[in-house]
């Protein structure tokens, strides 16, 4: 850190070409988010220390800047970019790719979904079966499509204990019409005002004093908080649908596996690394391998070319 501060610091009065710019700003940039002066120290006397927090759009790589730190889960991450498909399993063919960097809500699975879907053919009352993992099963992504009239089969994302093995909000009743929340030993909070997302909170505090439950519930010292999610409705709706309907569970059970090949295909021979820089040229390289695959399948299903006219020939029963 000493050894770029020193370089940054003769470098202001030098005049710099573009590339030579770029560069410089690109060593500042990756050379001050992951360090601070160490305790006690201003920098100055060369102590550092790794920074005690994550830089929010955190950039990881010296030679490609679009690159980013994508975290998958708590326990699960890499470096790079987010790649994005629709993929229709009967058929066996790629219908929308897209590559997006890794960092940000614009660029998350639930937000790209919508563009993935919008150039399908539902116009005349058809709807869509749209299966997805449970990166897909955000509130907000569920009700637009409800509102579209699809059939969802897209698994819920897992809920978090507050304790491990202890009470979920699923143990709660929540009552968004009366605004309260009612906890498994029936004790009832008020839901407070809606945030600026939407989300409400529930604060039993004092209630859980002397509860016989609280080692289930909470490790707080001033008692349980309950988050209310603004789809709180839709989510648990889908929760107890995927728990509980066997028709919905058979349908994901017979149309996960095709759509797992399909981005083994995808990934094979090394194309889970990107091989160029930027989201431009990784993008192309995408909508390229998908559009390769799609031709290998047409042809796997017998396209030929006729008179300059290409078609399928018909498949026996």
């Amino acid at each position: 850190m000493s050894d770029a501060l020193n370089l940054l610091g003769r470098l202001p009065d030098r005049e710099l070409g573009e590339q030579a710019a770029n560069a410089v700003g690109l060593l500042a940039l990756v050379a001050g988010q992951d360090v601070e002066p160490a305790e006690d120290s201003d920098g100055r006397d060369g102590r550092w220390r790794i920074a005690r927090r994550t830089v929010p759009d955190r950039t990881v790589s010296t030679v490609d800047a679009d690159a980013r730190h994508i975290h998958k889960n708590r326990t699960r991450h890499q470096e790079g970019y987010r790649g994005h498909v629709s993929f229709e399993p009967e058929a066996g063919l790629f219908t929308a790719v897209a590559l997006t960097g890794g960092y940000g809500p614009d660029n998350h699975e639930a937000a790209v979904a919508l563009d993935l879907l919008a150039d399908e053919d539902h116009s005349e009352g058809e709807t869509l079966t749209v299966l997805g993992d449970s990166a897909y099963g955000t509130g907000s992504l569920r009700e637009q499509l409800t509102a579209q009239g699809h059939v969802l089969v897209i698994k819920p994302p897992p809920l978090r204990q507050a304790v491990p093995g202890g009470f979920t909000i699923d143990d709660f009743h929540v009552d968004t019409g009366a605004a309260t929340v009612t906890c498994p030993a029936g004790q009832t909070a008020n839901l407070g005002r809606p945030k600026a997302d939407g989300a409400r909170t529930a604060q039993f505090k004092r209630l859980c004093t002397g509860c016989p439950l609280r080692e289930r519930c909470t490790t707080s010292k001033t008692g349980r908080v309950v988050n209310v999610h603004p789809q709180h409705g839709l989510l648990t709706a889908a929760r107890h649908q995927a728990t509980t309907d066997t028709a919905w569970q058979d349908e994901y059970r017979r149309w996960r596996p095709p759509v797992e090949r399909a981005i083994a295909w995808l990934v094979a021979h090394g194309h889970r690394r990107v091989r160029y820089r930027g989201v431009i040229a990784n993008n192309i390289a995408l909508h390229h391998r998908a559009a390769a695959l799609n031709l290998r399948r047409l042809i796997n299903l017998g396209l030929t070319r006729t008179s300059g006219t290409w078609h399928l020939a018909p498949t026996t029963p």
